[in-house]
């Protein structure tokens, strides 16, 4: 199982990125999947989550209504595009793969992390 994030970089407040992740491994569309943030001294956040089909989709309030979760499973990618961008969105942001009898909001279901691509929110 391999997790692949790719796509940071640094940008200014209100700007956007988007965040792609690419799975290899495992049969992708089996799988719910999250994305989880770290920022500097700080633990893991939960950003979003979204069902094997893509059509169910959930996100913390701090980002609802900005980022925007997706998945190809043609493609065995997940994505994560992320508007008007804040300095407090500066992270590591890590794609993960939520157990098959796991759920989203609960890390320790999560069994596999990738390595994770930085975004930096700055002027």
């Amino acid at each position: 199982v391999q997790l692949v994030e790719s796509g940071g970089g640094m940008v200014q407040p209100g700007g956007s990125l988007t965040l792609s992740c690419a799975a290899s491994g495992f049969t992708f569309s089996f799988y719910d999947m999250s994305w989880v943030r770290q920022a500097p001294g700080k633990g893991p956040e939960w950003v979003s989550a979204i069902n094997t089909g893509g059509g169910s989709t959930y996100y913390a309030d701090s980002v609802k209504g900005r980022f925007t979760i997706s998945r190809d499973n043609a493609k065995n990618t997940l994505y994560l595009h992320m508007n008007s961008l804040k300095p407090e969105d500066t992270a590591l942001y890590y794609c993960a793969r939520v157990r098959i009898t796991g759920s989203y909001y609960r890390f320790n279901d999560y069994d596999y992390w990738g390595q994770g691509t930085q975004v930096t929110v700055s002027s």
